[in-house]
């Protein structure tokens, strides 16, 4: 959050700085008397809206193991805690009716469902015209886009070869998970229009690439639906055990993890002046984050359990643009 605030309150007084001499003296007087405006403009703008976040979610579980056993009728495939809450004797599951089938590796797993949510955003930003190239802009911005959750149960599903060379469809645990994205970023537009000042009542669309800087806060609740997790011995740490099932710690504002990432922005849209300098702005804003990640956390300990990668944030907002 620091990092945030510095970074922020630098590229605001560079921009002011940057703008100040045009804002106050938008042109000056030749030998004859006529008024030359260099086009230069302190720009200020305000937006929001909705987001539509989308990424392919994978996991990150590292090195997770299971025994796991096969009903001899049925052929369902259960963990070995499950098991033993039916009543079976693992030791010799053969008078239960099931078989012994080995251990499978549940980090092999795929995720069940990739992200796609809808969220709100919100954003404002500040910058410059470029003195005698008035159709460009440049901008250092900040948007939030709220918090949405990931909610799924089971959270890995597919077919893995455990160590007795068996075939197994399984599942594992459930997780509620939340994400909150700030991203501070600096971008170039190019407005579409003749002259050296915008025409009044007229739509003028635009282009605008840019970098920035996205900071993601998430939380993560894990549950054990199926069994599979509670006898690692490493997993035991983020929570304590009830019945042989382990309870994980509910996350908290205050040790929730933060990702830190590079954010690629492009934007279109259209501006439309509904007073002198005064513009009403229709924005489509698209930002790439290369990668979130999702941790079990437990006071000083973390464990990544699962990313979203190439997270794509497609805003579609309305602002006032104003332009001195």
């Amino acid at each position: 959050m620091k990092v945030k605030k510095y970074v922020f309150s630098l590229l605001m007084c560079m921009m002011v700085g940057t703008a100040f001499a045009g804002w106050q003296n938008d042109g000056y007087y030749v030998d004859d008397g006529y008024y030359v405006d260099d086009g230069s403009r302190f720009v200020i703008g305000f937006r929001g809206g909705l987001s539509l976040a989308n990424a392919k979610m994978k996991n990150k579980i590292g090195n997770l193991e299971a025994n796991y056993f096969e009903d001899t009728e049925s052929h369902t495939v259960i963990t070995e805690l499950a098991a033993e809450n039916l009543g079976v004797d693992v030791s010799n599951p053969e008078l239960y009716g099931y078989q012994y089938i080995g251990v499978g590796d549940v980090a092999s797993l795929p995720v069940k469902k990739d992200f796609s949510k809808m969220a709100f955003t919100a954003g404002g930003s500040i910058g410059f015209t470029i003195p005698y190239h008035p159709w460009w802009r440049i901008e250092a911005g900040f948007d939030h886009i709220s918090e949405t959750d990931y909610n799924e149960t089971p959270f890995l599903e597919g077919d893995l070869i455990t160590s007795d060379g068996l075939s197994a469809h399984v599942f594992s645990s459930g997780v509620t998970s939340t994400v909150t994205t700030d991203v501070i970023s600096v971008m170039a537009f190019y407005d579409f229009f003749d002259g050296n000042q915008k025409q009044f009542n007229k739509f003028i669309p635009y282009i605008g690439l840019g970098l920035g800087y996205a900071s993601s806060k998430t939380t993560l609740k894990l549950v054990d639906v199926y069994g599979d997790l509670s006898k690692d011995s490493d997993l035991i740490n983020y929570g304590t055990l009830e019945n042989g099932v382990i309870q994980f710690v509910d996350p908290t504002s205050n040790d929730a993890p933060v990702s830190s990432n590079i954010a690629f922005l492009g934007s279109v849209g259209v501006s439309y002046e509904i007073a002198k300098y005064t513009f009403l702005d229709f924005n489509f804003r698209a930002m790439y984050i290369p990668q979130i990640t999702w941790q079990l956390v437990n006071s000083s300990l973390h464990r990544d359990w699962f990313t979203a990668e190439n997270m794509l944030y497609t805003n579609f907002m309305i602002g006032l643009r104003f332009e001195f």
